[in-house]
């Protein structure tokens, strides 16, 4: 069976409540290894970190932009002291998820900016990758990353990525990964697809972002959630299936596209490589 790895996922979401452990045991029948579960805010900077070691997965710790509306300087501090305290954690692998999002009316654009840059700088200074929430403000994030590089380069993954052609180009020049998911199940997101199946290889990392971003056989259109169909619940376990489509439009087979996709994990966010058993088939290390 192909292993994967969800490089993106919500698990503490509240639409999965008692249900999360069936639902990543779900997962892990399908050939799900190991999920990063992000936080959004500091109220679930204990909450991620327990379920990731409680689920054998991994985690990162950020102020999400939709959240920074709410946010203090305090939580940012509370940050700084969390990724310093766990430093030694194996599971904490990324300062995220953290960004820019243009898309949501009513937030505060310099608000947003101080924060994500203020992130920026927190990872530089705890030595980790980042999850970056790019929705509508790619340019923008790339402003930051570039400000605060430095002489390194980054590490991490830009979530979600529905840019163009040449955005997509200098995220990877700037060290990032792309993640691609249920968006990409679409046919009529023909730019996603066409990212999909021509940016290099060893450009690609498989989300879910669960329990957003549905595949199209989740969806339901606001005419059918009308007529009283439930809309779809997007889980980690729908990874192998959006990776097929991705594998098609790649010409190659879903083995070939795991474990491709797995190794850029790896080397996006290299502390899952103390995770993952590769010699025998990417399994969570005991």
């Amino acid at each position: 069976m192909a292993a994967f790895v969800d490089t993106h996922c919500h698990l503490d979401a509240p639409e999965f409540g008692a249900e999360m452990p069936a639902i990543r045991a779900r997962a892990a029948e399908r050939g799900v290894v190991l999920c990063v579960i992000p936080a959004v805010a500091a109220f679930n900077f204990a909450t991620v970190r327990e379920l990731a070691h409680r689920q054998g997965d991994a985690y990162a710790l950020g102020i999400h932009p939709l959240r920074t509306g709410d946010a203090s300087d305090a939580d940012l501090q509370t940050l700084d002291a969390e990724l310093h305290a766990r430093r030694d954690d194996p599971r904490l692998v990324a300062v995220g998820e953290i960004g820019l999002d243009y898309f949501v009316e009513g937030l505060d654009p310099d608000k947003q900016e101080r924060f994500f840059h203020t992130q920026l700088q927190l990872a530089r200074k705890h030595g980790l990758p980042v999850l970056l929430h790019v929705r509508r403000s790619v340019d923008k994030v790339l402003k930051h990353l570039r400000q605060t590089a430095g002489a390194r380069p980054w590490h991490g993954i830009a979530h979600a990525f529905n840019g163009s052609e040449q955005q997509a180009n200098a995220c990877i020049e700037l060290g990032l990964k792309l993640g691609f998911g249920g968006a990409v199940t679409f046919e009529r997101a023909l730019q996603l697809r066409r990212l999909a199946s021509t940016l290099p290889m060893d450009a690609l990392v498989m989300e879910t972002d669960a329990p957003d971003i549905q595949p199209h056989w989740l969806y339901r259109t606001q005419a059918q959630r009308d007529a009283g169909e439930a809309q779809g619940r997007n889980e980690p376990g729908e990874l192998p299936r959006i990776a097929e489509v991705v594998a098609q439009l790649r010409g190659i087979d879903t083995a070939s596209l795991a474990g491709n996709t797995t190794r850029n994990a790896v080397a996006a966010l290299p502390k899952l490589q103390s995770l993952l058993n590769v010699s025998e088939g990417c399994l969570p290390a005991a």
